[in-house]
């Protein structure tokens, strides 16, 4: 994401542009017929990305050079990989395991997970008799065996 930020003003601008699904200060979601559009004009370099963001009405001044440029190489990339262009913010967001896990590792995890599990509850538990009023002092909190 830019460390660009809209104003207001740019912002109430562009969400008029029929090309633009959403937009808020922090990013810009376009429609998929203009992510098929700018790939479309684009290639064999018939056109830069900037003139294609210039005659759809979206000012490149107020986009940036650099954003439409990353843009258009994601479409482009996305396009050629897997055959569609497709906003995959929501669903490859974080590192994907590529492998299978061994037993050993699933274990190791669904251990750690209880391990946590168990800290949640006992903070709960410590939370409850705070809030009860059974124990005034800290200290006595971690003393407690429960």
């Amino acid at each position: 994401m830019s460390k660009i930020l809209f104003t207001d003003a740019q912002v109430k601008k562009l969400k008029k542009n029929k090309w633009i699904k959403n937009i808020t200060n922090k990013g810009i979601t376009y429609t998929n017929e203009f992510k098929y559009k700018l790939v479309k004009e684009c290639e064999n370099y018939n056109k830069f990305p900037q003139d294609v963001f210039s005659e759809c009405g979206i000012e490149p001044e107020i986009v940036g050079i650099i954003r439409i440029q990353n843009c258009a190489y994601r479409w482009r990339k996305q396009l050629k990989s897997t055959g569609e262009i497709i906003d995959t913010r929501k669903t490859k967001s974080g590192r994907t395991l590529e492998r299978e896990l061994s037993d050993k590792e699933k274990l190791e995890r669904a251990e750690a997970k209880i391990k946590l599990l168990e800290a949640e509850n006992e903070l709960l538990k410590k939370n409850e008799l705070i809030e009860m009023g059974i124990v005034t002092d800290i200290k006595s909190i971690s003393n407690l065996k429960q």
